[in-house]
């Protein structure tokens, strides 16, 4: 069977959760011949890979959502015909959008993206959305945001697709898209897979972003919710990490009956007889944040909540455990909060590193993010034995306090961005080693019982070949 993995901004382009588990997944089915179709916002990612591809990977396809060096002004000449124009207008004005039309528009006809954002046609369409809910907008304005908010998806429209027998989206969104149409243009089957809710984190960042403002956030959140729509209706099976975010894939239109929960997986025999505390360690505290130094994972909450946990108690030391080069300038800021704090010997950026040369000697693990889905942070933590203290965002509420199983905490829960609480939580941790080490147990026999690698190869397994068996494909 020939698997498309369909992923957005992430792997094999920048380490993570998400990234991670893709590339578990891959590996986990050597036989199976695998494509990756990759959306990224430009050509300067073109290849960038820091994963290693496995060998069952045979191609990889790239689309960039913010082209520039696409050739906007050639194709046809656009006055749409007249399913084409109503089909475009039920896409601005999300009446019931006939997809199938569009997918038609974009991949039978070499469509000039210059001269369709530009036409009467497009501009006709959103002068009446306009006048119908936003004319306390300049117009100007609006029109300009809204040839923003629909170019990526357009650029999307217009990919050609690798052939396969099952496409699998790691999101719904523009990968969701992309996904849909290839089961309508060559009726092949469709798994999405969310990590996170796609909707809700994309609103969620919008509502905080300060590069759009008032009204014009409601738009781009518009947009994502009908691409979410879209790969609802058209998945074969939706699964999520946990149950809470399959009730919000209802929530949000996917049929009930096409969901799944699929919890995480980590490899524990990876994690096990890693290198202990050495004698630089001394009587500290190693509290270790493995994570990308990025806003979502609010470091710079971290970093002040660890300054306070330290002046209660001066054995901490904060490792910082992850790639600083996503976010550049939020990087810098975190550096530069270290310094202002004075907590230059305290605080330790690693940069990339394996984890199994650093978590060992970690007493606790920390993530202080202000979106999650099920990090597998966490797991990873649990299976070297080592406590958490987290947000009480995702699924990290299930996985500290347990969803199905009495071990006990194995951790301590925070709400996002509270400070007091985070630094009290460190100072618990450095203070009492036996309840740390009862937590780190309990977190050990959690991720046990239901979050292994073996566990989830074994769901996949059994999805996939439930796919192959339906279109009559051998294993």
């Amino acid at each position: 069977m020939r698997v498309c993995i369909v992923v957005e901004g992430c792997y094999p382009y920048i380490a993570g959760g998400v990234s991670s588990w893709v590339h578990g997944l891959i590996q986990s089915f050597p036989k199976l011949e695998f494509v990756l179709l990759t959306i990224v916002g430009s050509r300067s990612m073109r290849g960038k890979f820091i994963y290693e591809l496995p060998e069952n990977v045979t191609e990889v396809h790239e689309l960039y959502l913010q082209d520039l060096d696409w050739d906007g002004k050639t194709g046809r000449k656009l006055k749409l015909h007249k399913k084409e124009y109503q089909a475009l207008r039920s896409l601005v004005m999300n009446q019931d959008v006939d997809w199938a039309s569009l997918f038609g528009l974009f991949q039978k006809h070499k469509v000039s993206l210059d001269k369709l954002l530009m036409g009467e046609d497009f501009l006709t369409i959103v002068r009446e959305y306009y006048d119908l809910h936003y004319s306390q907008i300049v117009f100007s304005d609006f029109l300009w945001t809204m040839r923003s908010v629909y170019l990526p998806l357009f650029f999307t429209l217009k990919m050609k697709l690798p052939k396969a027998d099952l496409y699998h989206c790691v999101a719904t969104g523009y990968a969701g898209v992309l996904g849909s149409m290839a089961k309508v243009l060559y009726g092949s089957r469709l798994l999405i897979s969310e990590h996170g809710i796609y909707t809700r984190e994309r609103e969620e960042e919008l509502l905080r972003a300060e590069w759009v403002k008032g009204l014009f956030k409601n738009i781009w959140i518009e947009q994502f919710k009908k691409m979410s729509s879209l790969a609802y209706q058209k998945a074969d099976l939706v699964t999520s990490l946990y149950e809470h975010a399959r009730e919000l894939q209802i929530e949000l239109g996917c049929p009930g009956d096409k969901t799944m929960v699929t919890p995480n997986g980590v490899s524990v025999d990876r994690l096990q007889d890693l290198p202990g505390r050495t004698g630089e360690d001394g009587d500290r505290v190693n509290i270790g944040a493995i994570l990308r130094v990025t806003p979502i994972k609010d470091v710079k909450t971290m970093i002040q909540s660890f300054s306070f946990a330290r002046e209660r108690e001066p054995r901490l030391k904060l490792w910082i455990m992850g790639p600083c080069d996503e976010d550049e300038e939020y990087a810098r800021e975190c550096f530069e909060q270290v310094e202002t704090l004075g907590l230059a010997g305290d605080v330790v950026f690693t940069g990339r590193v394996d984890i199994r040369d650093y978590l060992g000697r970690m007493d606790a693990t920390i993530l202080t993010s202000i979106s999650e889905g099920q990090p597998l942070t966490i797991l990873e933590s649990y299976a070297a034995h080592k406590p958490v203290i987290a947000t009480d965002v995702g699924n990290c509420q299930g996985l500290i306090l347990g969803e199905q199983d009495d071990f006990g905490p194995g951790g301590i829960l925070t709400h996002i961005m509270n400070v007091e609480e985070i630094a009290q939580a460190m100072v618990d941790m450095a203070r009492n080693k036996p309840m740390r080490l009862q937590m780190g147990e309990s977190g050990y026999k959690r991720v046990m019982s239901g979050y292994r690698i073996e566990h989830m190869r074994e769901t996949y397994q059994k999805i996939y070949k439930d796919f192959a068996d339906y279109c009559g494909i051998a294993d």
